[in-house]
């Protein structure tokens, strides 16, 4: 809309009162995109799809529900079917990190990834699965029938309007809600999951938002990582979400919580190359704006997921 764009139509699975944002200037669906219909009547008449949906969480979730996150094939499987038959013109695909081959990331000082380390396949079991399939349909849909796909591997997307609680929310979230309430409610403690030695780069959400854009607008073919390369321990986002609180707390290892691979990195060459840029916002900057959303969330007694 600030691009100035107004024949614009947002979709998802959730009733319109639980949606962060909701513009009344452009057309809002609500729709479950697993169904054939839905994902028709969603892309009729588009020229530009962001394919964004996916039943997916934090590793909380993707790791106990890997049949609902392998369902979303229904997902992106309709859209193209629809794109391809309302002739849509650029069609981007949002794959992750979670795609990448699970003995390139056992080593908290893990080597960056490269977009070649997808293969031979070993991904997150369940989503990273699904993930890797789907961007194999974006690129034969691309050869068979001529729809322009672009795809882009998501390196942890965080910021304002994320989920942040409810079991869906993904790291950077979780900490902030787990200190702003230890702040709060005066106990001054916070459970971690795993050792917190997990290293992970995280990527601001208005650095998302830019290359996303980018890539759809790109003659880039193959599957790019879109991430940062500043890399953290778990541990030290906690470290930096108590300096932005001003508090220390009492930390608690759950060794048997959920915890994802020991290490993971984006290796940012090629969209270095193809775009001359990288996403670059700092970690920092980008959680102290993510904290006070979600500080400001809790105080108001925000309901939403």
């Amino acid at each position: 809309m600030r691009q100035g764009n107004r024949s614009i139509r947002a979709v998802d699975l959730k009733p319109f009162e639980e949606w962060y944002q909701h513009f009344p200037e452009v057309e809002n669906l609500q729709l479950d995109l697993q169904g054939r219909e839905a994902c028709e009547k969603a892309l009729r008449d588009a020229q530009i799809v962001y394919d964004l949906a996916a039943d997916m969480g934090g590793m909380g979730f993707i790791e106990n529900n890997r049949a609902l996150c392998m369902l979303s094939v229904l997902i992106n499987t309709h859209l193209l079917m629809a794109a391809r038959k309302f002739g849509v013109q650029r069609y981007f695909y949002a794959s992750s990190a979670c795609v990448y081959a699970a003995d390139k990331q056992t080593s908290p000082d893990v080597i960056a990834l490269k977009e070649a380390d997808a293969y031979p396949a070993m991904p997150e079991d369940g989503y990273g699965w699904e993930k890797l399939f789907s961007e194999r349909m974006c690129r034969h849909f691309r050869e068979d029938f001529g729809i322009t796909t672009r795809m882009a591997r998501f390196h942890n997307v965080y910021g304002p309007h994320g989920t942040w609680t409810g079991g869906r929310e993904k790291a950077p979230a979780a900490i902030c809600r787990k200190v702003i309430e230890a702040k709060l409610s005066g106990h001054h403690h916070i459970e971690i999951w795993g050792d917190g030695k997990q290293t992970r780069s995280f990527m601001y959400i208005d650095d998302c938002l830019k290359g996303t854009q980018a890539i759809l607008k790109s003659e880039i073919l193959e599957p790019i990582n879109l991430g940062s390369n500043e890399l953290i321990t778990i541990n030290g986002l906690v470290d930096m979400v108590e300096e932005i609180a001003g508090i220390k707390l009492k930390r608690a290892y759950n060794l048997k919580a959920p915890k994802g691979v020991n290490g993971r990195n984006s290796d940012n060459t090629l969209i270095k190359e193809y775009l001359g840029w990288e996403p670059g916002i700092r970690l920092r900057d980008g959680m102290e704006k993510t904290y006070r959303w979600i500080h400001d969330q809790i105080v108001s007694g925000s309901k939403k997921v």
